[in-house]
Formats: C-alpha cells, sequence, structure tokens
C-alpha cells in the first residue's frame, strides 16, 4: 500500500459512519481483487487493524492475479478463496454478517469476447450470493450494479435519478452488461421483500483511481496509461462523448456509506456530477497537467477488426440527491483526482525497480 493509498483510507476511515458494525463480523467480498472493491478490502483490513476481529473472505476467480494485489494484506483478516461465482458456494462455505457483491467484467473489451460469462456473474452469481446471505441471516447484503442501467437517456440535459430509465435493446450483446446488472437489481428487491434480507444497491459511473487495471480497454485507463509511458494520447473516437468522472477514494466511501446507512432494497447513484467533461476535454486536461512531458492528443480512427464495443450513449451523468442524503458528498475534482492516481502508480512503478 503506497502513500497515496494510505491517506484515502485513512480518509475514508475518517468519516462518520458506524464503522462498529464490522467488528466480531465475517464480511464476504465477491471478486475481492477489482478494481473497485479492493478498496473496499483495503479498508476493511485497515478496520481490523483497528477494531480486531473482523474476518475477510474475498471471492477470487484469478487466485495469482488477487494474490498479487491482495497479498499485503494477507496477515491483516483477509482470506482469499478461489471461486468462479457462476457456481453455488460449497456447502461448507462459512456463513457471512455481511456480503459484497461486485465480481463482474465491467470493461467494454468482454461485452464482444464473453458476454455469456457477463451474464452469469451479474445474474447467477447474485441469486447464489442471496441465497447464500438469507441462509446465513446477514445484516446486508450489497450489490455493485452500474450506471450503464439507465441506457440510452430520454433527455439530455438532465442530471438521471435513480427512478429515470432510457432505452436499452436487449438484444444487442453489449446489453449483456446493462441488461444483467438490471436483474441483479430486481433480484436483490425481491429477496429484501420475499426474505426481508437487508439489500442496498450502489450504480457506480465512471470511476477512476490507484489500482485500476491501465489495460482494461477503457479510455482513461488508456489515457493514465498513455501519460505514465511518456506517449501521446490516442483518441480512436472525435471524443464528444460526456461523462462524470469520480475518484475512487470518493466511490468507495459511497459504497460502504450506501452498505451501512441505505435503506433496503433501494438503489444509489455513485459519481460525481461536478466533474462531467467530454472524453477530449479530459485528454486535453491530463496532457496539460503534465506540460513537462510534452505530450498531445491525436486523433484516429479505430481499427476494422477491433473487439471493443462502443456505448451508443452521448452523455450520462448522476443526479447524487439520494446519496447525499446520506451525508455523502464527493469531493476531488479531475485535475486532483488523476495527479492522485498517476502519482500512485509513479509509486507503484518506483517501489518495484527499488524491489528489482
Amino acid at each position: 500500500m503506497n502513500q497515496i493509498i494510505k491517506e484515502d483510507v485513512n480518509n475514508i476511515l475518517s468519516a462518520d459512519l458506524p464503522w462498529n458494525l464490522f467488528e466480531n463480523k465475517t464480511v464476504v467480498v465477491s471478486g475481492a481483487a477489482g478494481f473497485l472493491p479492493a478498496y473496499m478490502v483495503e479498508c476493511l483490513a485497515e478496520l481490523n487493524r483497528r477494531l480486531g476481529n473482523i474476518r475477510i473472505i474475498g471471492l477470487v476467480r484469478n487466485i495469482e492475479k488477487a494474490t498479487l494485489r491482495l497479498a499485503h494484506l494477507l496477515q491483516d483478516g483477509v482470506e482469499l478463496f478461489h471461486h468462479d461465482i457462476s457456481l453455488p458456494l460449497p456447502p461448507d462455505f462459512p456463513r457471512a454478517d455481511y456480503v459484497i457483491h461486485a465480481a463482474s467484467q465491467a470493461s467494454p473489451k468482454f461485452y464482444a469476447t464473453d458476454p455469456v460469462g457477463t451474464l452469469k456473474a451479474n445474474s447467477m452469481g447474485t441469486a447464489y450470493l442471496l441465497d447464500y446471505a438469507k441462509d446465513s441471516k446477514a445484516d446486508g447484503f450489497l450489490f455493485f450494479s452500474s450506471g450503464d442501467v439507465y441506457g440510452q437517456p430520454v433527455i439530455f440535459d438532465q442530471l438521471l435519478k435513480e427512478t429515470d430509465f432510457g432505452y436499452l435493446d436487449p438484444i444487442e450483446v453489449r446489453s449483456c452488461y446493462a441488461e444483467s446488472k438490471r436483474i441483479g437489481e430486481t433480484m436483490c428487491a425481491s429477496w429484501a421483500k420475499q426474505y426481508r434480507l437487508h439489500t442496498t444497491i450502489v450504480r457506480p459511473f465512471h470511476t477512476y483511481g490507484p489500482g485500476m487495471a491501465l489495460d482494461d480497454g477503457r479510455v482513461f485507463a488508456d489515457f493514465v496509461a498513455d501519460i505514465l509511458n511518456n506517449r501521446d494520447i490516442h483518441l480512436k473516437s472525435d471524443g464528444s462523448a460526456i461523462r462524470p468522472f469520480c475518484y475512487l477514494a470518493d466511490a468507495t466511501l459511497g459504497f460502504f456509506t450506501v452498505m451501512l446507512k441505505g435503506k433496503s432494497g433501494s438503489a444509489y447513484n455513485v459519481g460525481n456530477p461536478d466533474a462531467e467533461t467530454s472524453i477530449a476535454q479530459l485528454a486535453e486536461t491530463l496532457v496539460k497537467l503534465f506540460p513537462e512531458k510534452k505530450l498531445s492528443v491525436v486523433f484516429e480512427h479505430r481499427a476494422a477488426d477491433s473487439v471493443y464495443l462502443k456505448s451508443p450513449v452521448h452523455r450520462t451523468c448522476p443526479s447524487i440527491e439520494k446519496a447525499n442524503k446520506l451525508n455523502w458528498h464527493p469531493i476531488f475534482g479531475i485535475q486532483d483526482g488523476f495527479k492522485r492516481t498517476i502519482a500512485s502508480f509513479e509509486l507503484q512503478i518506483s517501489e518495484k525497480n527499488i524491489k528489482n
């Protein structure tokens, strides 16, 4: 854990939340080594250092990748369990007090190459984990949905509230992600109604920060990789699509806030509408943040044989009024957030070079 991540974790845990609810409890996190849930695991491990007796079980499909990402936490209450979440948990798996279901193929590069795998984690995986949480008599279940559930907004110039929905074609292969997130949400609401299981849902929008995979196919990850490698940023579109960008520490605090204070069976947007910009403007901003690198933004056409499935949505931006009422407010703007992100990767590279 480098200094940037340490600062983020300490800031998150300084928030006025009932952290003591995790004391003497078992927390199961699916997809624990993934970009978003890994920061929650970092926080839970630090909380265990402070409170003690928190058992954190990470369900991971790729044990080698998970060990690499979370190795420094394995002495702090974190255990890794190799499991494909599209299959039921073994019958002797320990009960949990809290379940965080974040296992998902969120990168657009998987929507064309593995749409079935994308669907299974969000649908079958959700059903299996909800039943497991019900049988465990868990205190809480947090489901990671997505801002993609809104589809193509009907009105482009308004912020999306949790009750707004647009067009989504169910037979478009790219819909494998958004449609399966939609059914996952319905499952959470249904288990809450029928079994009185306390379920909450977060809908993250575009989130970036330390630890994100720089090769996962999303443009902002590509941009950070270009900056780190002193390459010009190459845009494979006109860059006119508009997105809100939320720094990971802000988003993580939002996830915990919804989990610990949210209404059962409800969904909450987690994003930063104050950090909304076009893709082209984001590229220009990042280049200007590092003038000493003398980089440029270059526009080019995407290769005809690319497996990347472009989103048809021009603008999507959340209203976070509902999460604000839980006293969650993102604080990092684009410049500060991306500076911290790039600084974190530079520290990681520096530490790796020192070890070698």
